[in-house]
């Protein structure tokens, strides 16, 4: 990457030599820059000067820069840019990052972006579009390399030289039989260092980890993860080889699921970065918003059921904050643990049971931590006893509650097929808010004859 003290002077030198028209020196100055970096001046430039920039840049870095381009930003270039040039693009790029590229447009706009590509290109891509969201199928590439039973070790190694350019990865080859079905697998190692007359079935691996095409891709990334592999082959349900997915579209699925689950446990719904406009941004927060404005609501309506309570004993409005942002706090907590625990871990039952009691016993302890502290700040605060025992008892039990809610609610969501980010953290902490009120004042009122 470029050092950040440079990124100023590197942009003002593109800008430079974009106004003065010297296409030559532009060559130069981006020769020295990996696809991010570029992507980082093209970000960074004026938009006055994005056409003549991507006009000036070669297929090869065009199709590098839109790699690290949001999907808005990529759709926006090839929509702009001269139609040869997009129809060459969507070619040169990976079938599965298209299929990614493509995913939530009409059928009308995939058909005006891909309509000129190449028959065979179109189909895949089609194929591939075929397959539900969030599989392997989506991610899935047809650029790697196979060979048959029957090939020697010499014959692989001559289609691994003629493929080479097309292949994403060379670390392994996939052996098929007469069916196409996958039956073996030979690291690229293997293949160099055995006899060129020896058999390719004699020395592939029988060992095989796939994964079938409608597994879903955080298993995928489990799996290579797990057995760190560079790329994992996807087959039907027949043992079919119908693609590869690689280490690094599995890092694109884990970062675009993080993002995804920050979105939603802040309640923010899409995509915002600091370059969002400001009307954009107000759009895409504003739904959850106004959503938890009108729950939030309801805990209003709580305070005045109980306003006699509350007349009688004025000393309960100075605890009401701290119960309720304890109480969101502690199920906000619980959230994140068990979130990430579902993406790490494989959930059955039994775990999700072990898991539920352990946050129990988390809530209890720190419910009576809380509860002993908040009822002697009370005490000496107020003066009162009762009060001191109304609000360690309602803190108590509100931290227990929210804990469990903030397990239970994710829980109930995986085990729906939904996903547990849903369950958002400022949601959490509204429906805690409700109950840590009702519990609150519940525990008041039953005590209200002692508190005046």
């Amino acid at each position: 990457m470029v050092p950040k003290v440079a990124e100023n002077d590197i942009a003002r030198a593109i800008i430079q030599v974009l106004k003065e028209g010297k296409q030559d020196t532009f060559h130069e100055i981006i020769k020295e820059l990996k696809p991010y970096d570029i992507a980082v001046q093209y970000k960074c430039l004026p938009v006055k000067h994005h056409p003549l920039f991507l006009d000036w840049l070669s297929m090869e870095e065009l199709t590098g820069l839109l790699r690290h381009l949001s999907r808005d930003a990529q759709l926006h270039i090839l929509r702009t840019i001269d139609p040869n040039r997009s129809t060459d693009i969507l070619e040169m790029m990976k079938n599965n990052d298209l299929a990614f590229l493509l995913s939530g447009l009409s059928k009308t706009e995939i058909d005006a972006l891909i309509s000129e590509m190449k028959q065979d290109e179109m189909t895949v891509i089609r194929h591939i579009m075929d397959y539900p969201p969030k599989t392997a199928g989506r991610a899935m590439t047809n650029r790697y390399i196979w060979v048959h039973t029957s090939y020697t070790v010499e014959r692989a190694i001559k289609k691994l030289k003629s493929f080479a350019t097309l292949a994403t990865y060379l670390n392994y080859l996939y052996v098929i039989d007469d069916d196409k079905k996958l039956v073996g697998v030979v690291s690229y190692r293997d293949l160099l260092l055995a006899d060129p007359f020896a058999g390719i079935e004699d020395i592939m691996s029988r060992n095989l980890i796939q994964v079938n095409v409608l597994t879903k891709q955080e298993e995928v990334a489990k799996v290579i993860g797990r057995y760190d592999y560079v790329s994992i082959p996807v087959v039907d349900a027949d043992g079919v080889l119908l693609g590869i997915v690689t280490v690094d579209d599995v890092l694109d699925i884990v970062v675009r699921e993080a993002n995804e689950d920050i979105e939603m446990l802040l309640a923010s719904g899409k995509e915002i970065d600091f370059k969002t406009k400001p009307t954009v941004a107000t759009y895409r927060r504003l739904p959850w918003l106004i959503l938890l404005l009108f729950i939030g609501l309801i805990s209003g309506s709580i305070i005045s059921r109980f306003e006699a309570t509350l007349e009688t004993v004025v000393a309960l409005a100075f605890f009401m904050p701290m119960i309720a942002g304890m109480t969101g706090n502690t199920g906000t907590q619980s959230l994140a643990v068990v979130v990430r625990g579902l993406v790490s871990e494989d959930m059955d039952m039994k775990k999700m049971l072990k898991l539920l009691f352990r946050e129990l016993l988390v809530g209890i302890m720190i419910g009576l931590i809380c509860a002993v502290l908040i009822f002697i700040i009370a005490f000496i605060w107020q003066g009162s006893f009762v009060l001191g025992l109304v609000v360690g008892a309602s803190l108590f039990a509100t931290l227990i509650i929210g804990t469990l809610a903030g397990t239970v609610i994710p829980l109930i969501l995986h085990k729906f097929n939904v996903d547990p980010a849903v369950a958002s953290g400022p949601l959490i902490t509204t429906i805690n808010d409700i109950l840590s009120l009702l519990i609150y004042f519940g525990i008041a009122t039953m005590f209200i004859s002692k508190l005046m």
